[in-house]
């Protein structure tokens, strides 16, 4: 087993991403984390969860590590100062990628002195269990290598010597000097011929500048766009966004919350959507309706809260026998197939009726419209598991979510035939949460029998189901303040009668929902202040995981997370405005 590159913290890492899949690279230069083809496929590299396999650009000798992304792009350099300079190694995976074969890119750069690096490529497919079948280097200096069922192709490094530990290599440059080294990964037999370098870099840079906008409206341009183009890049051409690269990432050590989210959320995509509706952005706004749509048409009533990037049913819960990420396990697949989620209907038809308001629909569109209606007409009173995906109860976030959606979609389409349906039905829903789910304070409470505050609550709030002013509205903000906060960190709701930093992080998607209900009240500089706040709550790179250990300032959870990167998008372009 690759026992040299051993897990970072979540800080410290980078995303590489084509919207096909993602590289996971620590401080090191070693990419941890790859699955291939598909995001929810099987990793070639799983050091990041205690599983063999390794690919590792790292400086000989004593130095300290940095890096960035290049503006408006998932382009990454690795940067180290050694002792004899300083090197970088710019990375990126070939975009927009190829469903079928991934191409990863790496230039070293002697940027300033000499540089002398060690390189390692040590395949391991399913997860770490396949060994490395073969390596052989054609009479071009190409390797071709298996395991499982991959194949690699490498080319840049034709003095590489076989070991025990995969492929190795010593790389010498001279002060200004370049090198390239190139990855291609697939399940099926290559194409003629290894991708030029000089080409395939070109093709990347030009695709992700036209790809992400300028965004120069935005409280913060620099952030919104990296936001954006981290939602790009955990997109498929087929639409559907993945709410994060990685699987079983502890958002808490040893309590048991590792998840897999390498799979497409009808509630993240619809967020993602409404963010890019926010700015203006017609092409993420397409894909989440294209996929939301889909799946409505596919489902119908008993759409399910997630899905694979290709629309298909997630694959059950197992382990991998691995040690998993410290403090974490080793899980693959979800349960979530297994829960009814009520709030994503409401999310569906924010994100349609969002859609209308850009000209977007059309009548296959309004199909779904008329289908996720129907559903929350049928199925608003059953329990649900909620947005946590806790319990199935009656809870208050959503219903309120569902009156959000329905009168999203009535006043953008007032003259629409559904529009009255739409009306009616939302104040049923609201008169029937009214009656239960009012706390004697004013606020709304989690449910029926629950008095306690939630910061999902704040969201309907935001999204229209009641107008700004409305007393339950301002009361929820202030329990929220009162009860939740702490220096402009918002938590999801309480546990238990622990502190709220001992139970879990603070939440980053609720501190950008805080942001947006503070400037929906007129409060600018506090909302300025969430959003200033949350907006450091990211690791070194600029990514955000879905949660942020206060105590001991470090990232919790799956890394990117996607629904983060939404808020953070949506409450720049409000709060530009």
């Amino acid at each position: 087993m690759t026992t040299a590159y051993p897990p970072h913290a979540l800080h410290d890492y980078a995303l590489l991403a084509d919207g096909e899949r993602g590289a996971l690279i620590g401080p090191d230069g070693a990419i941890g984390w790859l699955c291939a083809p598909a995001w929810h496929d099987d990793a070639v590299f799983a050091a990041l969860v205690g599983g063999r396999g390794a690919y590792a650009i790292t400086p000989r000798g004593r130095h300290v590590f940095g890096g960035y992304y290049e503006q408006g792009t998932m382009i990454w350099r690795s940067r180290w100062v050694t002792e004899e300079g300083i090197v970088e190694c710019r990375e990126a995976l070939a975009f927009p990628g190829d469903p079928d074969r991934l191409v990863l890119l790496r230039q070293l750069h002697a940027v300033d002195g000499p540089a002398h690096l060690s390189v390692v490529l040590d395949p391991h497919g399913e997860y770490g269990a396949a060994e490395l079948d073969s390596a052989h280097r054609g009479d071009d200096g190409v390797w071709e290598l298996r395991t499982g069922r991959h194949r690699l192709r490498w080319q840049g490094a034709p003095g590489a010597t076989p070991g025990e530990h995969g492929l190795t290599l010593d790389i010498e440059l001279k002060p200004g000097e370049r090198h390239d080294l190139v990855l291609e990964c697939s399940a099926s037999p290559f194409p003629a011929g290894p991708p030029e370098p000089r080409r395939t870099w070109a093709a990347t840079e030009a695709a992700w500048r036209e790809a992400v906008p300028a965004l120069d409206g935005t409280a913060a341009p620099g952030d919104a766009r990296r936001a954006y183009a981290v939602l790009r890049g955990l997109t498929t051409r087929g639409g559907g966004m993945v709410a994060a690269a990685t699987t079983s990432l502890p958002e808490r050590a040893e309590e048991g919350r590792n998840y897999d989210y390498r799979y497409v959320w009808i509630r993240d995509q619809s967020y993602a959507g409404q963010a890019a509706a926010a700015v203006g952005d017609h092409v993420l706004l397409d894909s989440a309706v294209d996929f939301v749509t889909a799946r409505l048409h596919a489902d119908g009533p008993r759409l399910v809260p997630a899905y694979t990037v290709h629309g298909r049913p997630v694959p059950g819960q197992r382990d991998l026998d691995l040690p998993g990420y410290p403090g974490g396990f080793d899980r693959v697949g979800n349960r979530v197939n297994e829960q009814f989620q009520l709030d994503g209907f409401g999310e569906a038809l924010l994100l349609l009726a969002a859609a209308e308001r850009h000209g977007r629909l059309d009548g296959s569109h309004w199909k779904a419209v008329e289908i996720a209606v129907r559903a929350v007409s049928d199925r608003w009173r059953e329990p649900d598991a909620g947005i946590w995906e806790l319990d199935d109860r009656e809870w208050t976030h959503s219903r309120l979510t569902c009156v959000a959606g329905l009168r999203a979609v009535a006043e953008a389409a007032p003259r629409h035939p559904l529009a009255a349906t739409c009306t009616a039905l939302a104040d049923t829903l609201l008169h029937a949460a009214e009656r239960t789910c009012v706390h004697p304070d004013g606020h709304w409470q989690r449910t029926p029998d629950d008095p306690s505050v939630d910061a999902a609550l704040l969201l309907p709030g935001v999204r229209g189901a009641l107008p700004a002013d409305d007393p339950r509205t301002r009361a929820t903000l202030a329990a929220c303040r009162r009860e939740l906060a702490d220096d402009h960190y918002l938590y999801r709701f309480r546990h238990d009668d622990r502190p709220l930093e001992e139970a879990e992080g603070a939440f980053v998607l609720c501190g950008f929902v805080m942001a947006l209900a503070e400037h929906q009240q007129g409060r600018t500089v506090e909302a300025f202040r969430w959003f200033e706040r949350n907006r450091g709550a990211c690791g070194a790179s600029g990514l955000y995981a879905e949660e942020f250990d206060i105590a001991q300032r470090q990232l919790r959870g799956n890394l990117p997370q996607a629904f983060v990167h939404a808020l953070l998008l949506e409450a720049a372009a409000r709060l530009g405005e």
